[in-house]
């Protein structure tokens, strides 16, 4: 066996020979990971990174829980590692009555697969084939992932370059455009948006649209929670046409929000809600589309035109069950609700020494804080693009020893679930060091 690579020799190679997703690859500057624990990653050289965006928004148990290394393990010694979809398993069978047991409402069938991707695939198929129809709506502050179709419903500027798709997919947008303002409180917004969306539906003829499918809290494109009333309001608009409400919660489920599902903070419950990353801390690909009883009753009696050759595969039915009982006995919905107040309290004391924060946010353990170039509050870099201080910014948060991602005018603060206090106080006090070098950018 070969000695384990340093640095230099894991990057080179995996430059060599692999491709990285979303990137220019002669631009690509991968950083060197030889293990993870808790909420922190190593090098081989055993330099110490704070994870402060749970990799991609996933990690939620933090780094190689052992309760989760344990499971997966068993799992493998059990003999049990994969067997065609049209089997049952004894993981197969837990998790799914697990998943029934804590998702709101009458959502107690799960179809599984591999991603978030393929989640809202096979949600889209299931909305097709039960209303018959074909449109789908959704937002241009939006990412559902980086398939051929789910690059169609995502708004943001990454399916530019993966057009022309299918046939059917309607972008309209969000109650929190980028430049527009539906109105100045939250019950002008939801009320001015609700009206709009409405003509939206009545021009495109509701009995063609299928579903609307929404993040019940933006992830990737801000972390912005709806405003007050809006997922109700489109809850009952949606009823009112026969359209059905698909719920992505690829990234703000399984606690990260203070909730187990972000839906739960605007008192609904979805047609249908797709998951993934936090399901199994993403230990290993695993994703479901959860269904309320009389989507999964018409499937009863007809055919449901769908399938992929790791469905329900015990290795992630194993690794979920072991998340899930971590998150209960650890009580990790409700830590992540209880550091919120923490993580406001020192994005705020940020923005009061920093002139260059516009503005933060912070529901759960789900934050962003956003940057500005003047007074007047113009965003430090222009949608779609950058800033040479946001270069160097993120170049110092890794230098210092902080992960997270780094985006047009905002970066994320997104910590595992099982962060301490101290480790909060840990990434922020980099961060405080890093603005000087926007602060230095601001324009009085």
């Amino acid at each position: 066996m070969d000695k384990k690579m340093d640095s230099k020799t894991m990057i080179e190679a995996c430059r060599a020979h692999t491709l990285y997703a979303w990137s220019q690859q002669d631009k690509v500057a991968p950083l060197p990971i030889a293990r993870t624990e808790g909420v922190y990653m190593y090098t081989p050289e055993g330099e110490r990174m704070l994870d402060f965006n749970s990799q991609l928004m996933c990690v939620n148990v933090g780094h190689a829980h052992p309760k989760v290394i344990a499971a997966l393990k068993a799992q493998l010694d059990s003999g049990l590692t994969y067997v065609y979809p049209g089997t049952a398993t004894e993981p197969r069978a837990r998790l799914g009555k697990m998943l029934a047991a804590i998702t709101p409402g009458d959502i107690n069938k799960f179809f599984f697969t591999l991603g978030g991707a393929e989640a809202n695939e096979n949600a889209i198929r299931l909305a097709r084939l039960y209303t018959g129809r074909q449109k789908i709506i959704s937002t241009y502050r939006s990412y559902h992932g980086g398939s051929n179709l789910t690059m169609q419903l995502t708004g943001e500027p990454r399916r530019w370059a993966n057009e022309p798709g299918g046939p059917g997919f309607i972008h309209v947008v969000g109650p929190q455009p980028y430049s527009y303002e539906f109105g100045s409180t939250d019950a002008e917004r939801t009320a001015a948006h609700l009206r709009y969306l409405e003509e939206v539906i009545v021009c495109e003829g509701s009995q063609t649209i299928a579903a609307m499918i929404v993040e019940p809290v933006i992830g990737t494109n801000g972390i912005l929670p709806p405003p007050a009333g809006f997922l109700k309001g489109l809850r009952a608009l949606l009823d009112k046409y026969g359209i059905l409400l698909i719920c992505d919660e690829v990234m703000a489920g399984f606690g990260r929000t203070g909730k187990m599902f972000a839906f739960e903070h605007g008192d609904i419950v979805p047609d249908l809600v797709t998951m993934a990353k936090g399901l199994t801390s993403a230990y290993v690909p695993l994703g479901a589309v959860g269904m309320r009883d009389p989507i999964a009753a018409h499937f009863e009696e007809n055919m449901y035109w769908g399938g992929l050759t790791y469905n329900s595969h015990a290795l992630g039915c194993a690794a979920a069950i072991a998340v899930l009982e971590v998150m209960a006995e650890e009580k990790l919905v409700e830590r992540a609700a209880s550091l919120q107040e923490l993580m406001l309290a020192e994005m705020g004391r940020l923005a009061d020494k920093h002139p260059s924060v516009r503005t933060f946010r912070c529901l759960g353990l789900f934050g962003v804080i956003e940057l500005q170039k003047n007074a007047a509050g113009e965003p430090i870099a222009p949608f779609n693009g950058t800033h040479p201080a946001m270069t160097k910014l993120a170049a110092f948060f890794r230098e210092s020893g902080l992960f997270t991602f780094v985006r047009w005018h905002y970066f994320m603060c997104n910590p595992p679930l099982t962060i301490t206090e101290d480790q909060i106080r840990e990434g922020f006090a980099i961060i405080d060091r890093g603005l000087e070098i926007t602060d230095a950018a601001f324009e009085d």
